[in-house]
């Protein structure tokens, strides 16, 4: 298993991953399917995101973004997926602990995620990765502005690994 910065290529790949409309929202937020390989492909414009592929065998089975807040001294994992034939077999907490190391070497102070809040599978990938939940209060801050009440998990380097 490699992970390697996102290629527009990848694209259209990716964005065909998510089967439902319900997936994509439960995913990315967004309310478009299927999602168009162009918005996958915009989401790199953004200087402070990096975007990484996971690769199997030299087949694209993850993706999955880092959000820089240089400004908060902290990353935030974004829009993590693993394509559907790759799903259960352990790839999802690589891709996340992959970058999870790139977001540790950037020297932040703090790696955070959001989950909605249906998303059980990636809720015990993430907590199983180390990440735990953020007290509600601060949840309940970060979420008066979103469309949805997420939950909203923190990098805790000596959480212990469930699942």
């Amino acid at each position: 298993m490699e992970l390697l910065p996102f290629a527009a290529a990848h694209a259209g790949t990716v964005a065909g991953w998510p089967a439902t409309a319900q997936e994509v929202v439960m995913w990315c937020g967004r309310q478009e399917f299927p999602l168009p390989a162009r918005t996958v492909a915009g989401w790199q414009q953004d200087e402070d995101v990096q975007a990484h592929v996971l690769v199997v065998g030299g087949d694209v089975v993850g993706y999955g973004e880092l959000w820089f807040d240089a400004e908060e001294d902290e990353v935030e994992l974004a829009r993590i997926i693993v394509a559907p034939g790759s799903r259960g077999a352990g790839r999802g907490r690589a891709l996340v602990r992959g970058l999870l190391a790139h977001a540790v070497a950037a020297g932040h102070g703090d790696v955070f995620m959001r989950v909605h809040p249906l998303n059980a599978a990636a809720l015990r990938c993430y907590r199983g990765a180390g990440f735990v939940t953020v007290d509600a209060e601060l949840a309940a801050s970060w979420n008066a502005a979103q469309p949805t009440e997420y939950v909203w998990l923190r990098y805790e380097e000596d959480a212990p690994a469930a699942g």
